[in-house]
């Protein structure tokens, strides 16, 4: 149970809380005046610290700002007499968590108590958990393993302590978001929020109000003021992911933001003001979709003060191990997976049209599905396996002894399997032979069974 220090120098006011308190489990330490409370602070470890305000020698404002400067995260709750609520409201916003007005009953006393210790349990969280996702996060931690990538991390980590916006493009799965977090959680906003938006999945009609927010009575549906995501993110970073989907209409407003640092939420005139940084992400060419007046040029330049190109994995092929390595140690758990060696050429070969997302994807599925802690060929998904590698060019040897014309036609049909994915309909059109004449021979010769 937590300790308790009791500051108060009406001693039998301080006698029953005390014994109230006693009753609960909590064990209390009882201090009559506000020096002797503060000492007894110092001398010891305290969860919650409960105080008059009204003290002769040292007020319960007085205290708290003392306590404060040693304890920030102490719970601090004040007792007052019902004609200063207003000097109780003042020392909430100086750092006090809650207070009770006189005369309380043993009830409202715990309920208190309760709520304040939940309240801090809930910081408590939320700060562990910034504090580990500024670790998760910081550069170092990232997987990196080839040049491309390194001169993103670096251009990353040359723009985090700045405001600029920052315009991240890459294809799908390439890791946009997790550069977006990056740069967020290393630069000095990371104590405050980091807020996501996808724009293609937030219906047009709804999406004005999704990031400016609205007031009650804007619209049909808006029973309440509602805060946007610009206000949500206020100190903050906002990351607008495929930010080429986002209608015109909605573009000048966000023009506005960028360049005035205010918004209007939906049916109201009063401009609001915020400082924000944004980080944009897209899949598509803006600079195509600017030619073809879809998409605004003057934004689009405001966006893009540093522009961050993420290349496919294709195109960085060395980092597929490192990666591999990983998913596995992320979806493992305590088993000690491996792979066969000549997965590695498969997964090397294929040309992760998904990116790191598909990667990370497949890796998750095969342990799921393994048979065994040893990762083989049948483990991979058939697009995959079928897809051909390095070594899977036709290379027939004839010996001494000749060669069958049947093996002959089953290596070419493999390989054009693998080269189709297992499409059997393609296969056949780049054989040149019907479909169900592919069939009768991969039945005939034992392929894919």
């Amino acid at each position: 149970m937590p300790n308790i220090l009791l500051v108060d120098d009406d001693i039998n006011l301080a006698r029953v809380i005390s014994f109230q308190l006693k009753q609960q489990g909590f064990k209390v330490i009882v201090a009559h005046s506000g020096t002797e409370g503060l000492d007894k602070f110092k001398q010891s470890s305290y969860d919650i610290v409960i105080s008059d305000i009204q003290m002769p020698d040292l007020t319960g404002i007085e205290l708290l700002r003392k306590v404060r400067d040693l304890n920030e995260r102490v719970v601090f709750i004040l007792i007052t007499a019902y004609g200063s609520v207003d000097q109780a409201i003042k020392a909430c916003q100086l750092g006090a968590d809650d207070y009770l007005t006189k005369p309380f009953s043993k009830e409202q006393l715990i309920f208190t108590i309760e709520k304040a210790l939940k309240i801090r349990c809930l910081e408590d969280e939320n700060l562990q958990l910034k504090q580990e996702l500024g670790q998760k996060f910081k550069f170092e931690n990232l997987v990196v393993h080839s040049e491309a990538m390194e001169q993103v991390m670096s251009m990353a980590m040359q723009v985090a302590n700045s405001n600029a916006s920052i315009l991240i493009l890459g294809e799908s799965g390439t890791g946009k978001e997790l550069i977006a977090r990056a740069i967020h959680y290393n630069s000095p906003r990371k104590e405050k929020p980091l807020i996501t938006v996808n724009c293609p999945s937030i219906p047009d009609h709804l999406m004005e109000s999704e990031l400016f927010g609205h007031v009650k009575g804007a619209f049909t549906g808006a029973v309440t003021d509602r805060r946007g995501k610009f206000e949500l993110a206020n100190g903050g970073t906002i990351f607008l992911d495929e930010i080429g989907d986002l209608k015109p209409e909605l573009q000048s407003k966000l023009l506005r933001v960028l360049q005035e640092r205010e918004f209007e939420r939906v049916g109201e005139n009063r401009p609001i003001k915020t400082d924000v940084r944004i980080i944009a992400a897209t899949n598509r060419d803006l600079l195509d979709l600017v030619n073809e007046n879809k998409f605004r040029e003057d934004l689009y330049y405001r966006l893009s003060v540093v522009p961050i190109t993420i290349p496919p994995l294709r195109e960085r092929t060395e980092e597929i191990p490192h990666l591999v390595e990983f998913f596995l140690k992320r979806y493992a758990g305590k088993n000690n997976f491996r792979l066969e060696p000549r997965v590695m050429d498969y997964l090397q070969a294929y040309k992760w049209p998904g990116n790191v997302r598909e990667l990370e994807n497949t890796i998750e599925r095969m342990v799921i599905l393994a048979q065994s802690s040893t990762l083989s060929v049948d483990d991979l998904p058939e697009h995959i396996k079928n897809y051909p590698t390095e070594g899977d060019s036709l290379q027939i040897e004839m010996g001494d002894d000749g060669i069958s014309f049947q093996e002959v036609e089953k290596r070419v049909i493999e390989q054009t399997l693998r080269k189709t994915g297992g499409n059997q309909t393609k296969a056949a059109e780049l054989l040149k032979i019907p479909r169900h004449v592919l069939i009768y021979k991969m039945k005939k010769l034992g392929i894919g069974k």
